[in-house]
């Protein structure tokens, strides 16, 4: 029986979300600009793109790349793009600011951020990281991940030499020695692992927490666009149906985008739940985020935001009302 609810399920999922043929859409098309670091955890919003869902809900995208989530969410505060992919973390940074933007929805859940250390530079185990220099993106999710990596080795974020490096300046600085460890996600691992084989250490940064791959936009541009948010959401929705049903063309999709090959996608594909979502989850990590930052005196802030306050669920509900879970 339940077999057949399951069918139902996935079938009328389907039908609510497959879509009209580009050509079909009967209205006028509308630009948008979407922003994110180079990272597999867009794989989605790249599907999306690749097989017209976007083009069938009357949007036509362009994308922009940056250093950073952060980066990019700057970038959306400079009217430079429409929508910031980002992780949560650098949403929880801005929100000490009181910045005016909004996350629209999740799009992955990632276990990809690494920590990796030199074993020529006399780091063999964990507790090896105390006093080395540590390359990183700071004010992005490495800061906290190695804040909270280094507490449950008996350390502290204060016990390592921190060096703000782009994702791509890990690769070189770990390389030529002029950093004893970085942390960082793929692919700039899989980078650091091609030119130092054998020399390196790499423990997972996550610890069993999830990172968020999220939309965010501008507060005011999201009142002002209610429909166009519906659509890009819209087309995420029939992006992650067809993942489902189509993984290994989805796969072929980020492997293309970033000319990878078919191990390391093979690979990373695992390391990610691709889906849209607005999850009390998500909120619990802002909040867990958000505390260490007061802790570390990485704000002058004394007291945790309310997260729900920065995220916009009635598009969501509207079209996935299932991928809404938020306590308020």
């Amino acid at each position: 029986m339940l077999g057949v609810v399951v069918t139902v399920l996935v079938l009328g999922s389907a039908f609510v979300f497959w879509p009209r043929s580009p050509k079909d859409h009967p209205g006028k098309m509308e630009s948008i600009a979407i922003g994110g670091a180079i990272s597999d955890s867009g794989a989605l919003i790249f599907t999306a793109e690749d097989q017209r869902f976007f083009m069938a809900n009357g949007i036509r995208l362009t994308q922009k790349d940056y250093d950073t989530g952060l980066a990019a969410i700057d970038g959306l505060l400079n009217n430079e793009i429409d929508l910031a992919r980002a992780g949560e973390y650098p949403v929880v940074v801005k929100a000490f600011g009181n910045s005016g933007i909004r996350i629209i929805g999740s799009h992955s859940r990632s276990f990809n951020e690494y920590v990796v250390g030199r074993v020529d530079k006399g780091i063999r185990n964990e507790a090896d990281l105390k006093g080395k220099k540590v390359g990183l993106p700071r004010r992005a999710l490495p800061d906290f991940y190695l804040g909270r990596f280094l507490n449950l080795h008996g350390m502290s974020i204060r016990d390592v030499a921190l060096t703000n490096l782009t994702p791509k300046q890990t690769v070189g600085a770990i390389a030529n020695g002029t950093v004893d460890a970085v942390v960082v996600w793929e692919p700039y691992v899989s980078q650091i692992r091609e030119q130092l084989t054998n020399r390196i250490l790499i423990w997972s940064a996550h610890s069993g927490q999830a990172q968020y791959s999220v939309l965010v936009g501008r507060s005011e541009w999201i009142r002002q666009h209610p429909n166009l948010v519906k659509g890009i959401l819209t087309s995420l929705a029939q992006a992650e149906e067809y993942t489902v049903q189509h993984p290994t063309e989805a796969m072929a999709i980020l492997k293309k985008r970033y000319q990878y090959d078919d191990a390391y996608v093979a690979r990373v594909w695992k390391e990610h739940q691709f889906s849209l979502s607005l999850d009390q989850s998500l909120i619990l990590a802002m909040e867990d985020e958000a505390r260490w930052m007061i802790r570390n005196n990485l704000t002058n802030e004394k007291t945790v935001p309310d997260f729900g306050n920065y995220i916009f669920t009635d598009a969501l509900k509207a079209i996935k009302p299932e991928a809404v879970n938020i306590i308020r």
